[in-house]
């Protein structure tokens, strides 16, 4: 459904000379530099399908979420979307796709929701029997219905954010991007859109591409990511291979029966990883992962352990140290 092959996108900013002299000099002559904030980038994404994009800030991912849109025109390189290519703004593309952005609203602030769908019903002249049918459906899955004549402006930010997925969403779109659908919201309100969004896609199989900073929305939604890193694509694979393929280490945690002995004394602890956390109930120790049948066989055998516990690294710390690595990862 979305197929992108070497997509580019330069912009050119004036560089600016540091000093006061450089700041006169600048309002006479200015050097344009161009930047390439998305660089040859290269991925699929199939019906039914939420991919992650992760990347720090500036990293492109929002560029590259408005090239797909249409929104953005490209410098090179090609991509289509439901077999059009975006940027040409065809009508029947855009009546098949949808754009989420947490940090931007397309709900009118004065006017009860209900109205503002009205409004989208003409815009995107959906039939009534279709557009009465969404609205039941969606209201009801996101518990909004008694908000529905509320001004937008009343509305708290995770019912406002709501009812933004309700809007984006009435046209039954084929292809959604959601950019930071959470930002900002408290944690029963992400949890609630997560939830949403999990559910829309089993009920309706859009293509979905995600672009989020927390990473909890990337672990509950996504199977698969794209790490972006100063325009490029350096990861494209499933979420499970980050962390068994650059995990380095992993966190034993003992639960300890109360003896009154000071385990924290013990100098073996130290040799077996870094120790996270120690007192007489509990026992934390980050140790490689070649390691860690050693460590916890060394932890049962000399200390009084009521339960054990072995986790992964957190997948965000693993992602974060891959987006600051200079490498490509293969």
């Amino acid at each position: 459904m979305i197929e992108v092959a070497k997509l580019s996108k330069s912009f050119f900013v004036h560089r600016k000379d540091p000093g006061f002299w450089g700041s006169v000099r600048s309002l006479v002559s200015r050097e344009k530099v161009e930047k390439a904030a998305v660089n040859a980038v290269e991925f699929n994404v199939g019906e039914g399908e939420i991919v992650g994009l992760v990347g720090a800030n500036g990293a492109g991912k929002t560029t590259l979420v408005k090239m797909l849109a249409g929104i953005v025109h490209p410098t090179s390189g090609d991509a289509t979307v439901l077999g059009f290519r975006p940027w040409e703004r065809d009508n029947r593309f855009r009546r098949q796709i949808a754009l989420i952005m947490g940090q931007k609203a397309q709900l009118w602030w004065d006017l009860p929701a209900e109205d503002c769908f009205l409004l989208l019903r003409e815009i995107y002249q959906i039939p009534e029997s279709q557009f009465r049918a969404s609205l039941d459906y969606l209201s009801g899955v996101l518990d909004v219905r008694d908000q529905l004549n509320i001004q937008i402006r009343r509305l708290s930010l995770g019912e406002r954010m709501k009812m933004e997925l309700m809007a984006s969403l009435l046209h039954t779109p084929r292809v959604v991007f959601l950019d930071e659908p959470t930002i900002g919201l408290d944690l029963t309100a992400q949890r609630a859109i997560r939830d949403f969004i999990l559910d829309y896609r089993v009920e309706h199989r859009p293509a979905m591409i995600l672009t989020s900073h927390y990473m909890e929305d990337i672990e509950r939604l996504c199977e698969r990511i794209l790490i972006m890193r100063e325009g490029e694509i350096v990861y494209d694979g499933a979420l499970r291979d980050v962390v068994e393929r650059y995990a380095r280490t992993k966190i034993v945690t003992a639960h300890l029966r109360k003896t009154g002995e000071n385990v924290c004394a013990d100098e073996q602890l130290a040799e077996l990883g870094d120790v996270l956390e120690c007192n007489e109930h509990l026992v934390r120790i980050k140790v490689p992962r070649t390691g860690v049948a050693d460590a916890a066989a060394t932890v049962l055998g000399r200390f009084p352990v009521a339960d054990l516990s072995i986790e992964d690294e957190d997948v965000g710390s693993i992602v974060e140290r891959i987006m600051q690595s200079k490498e490509r990862m293969p």
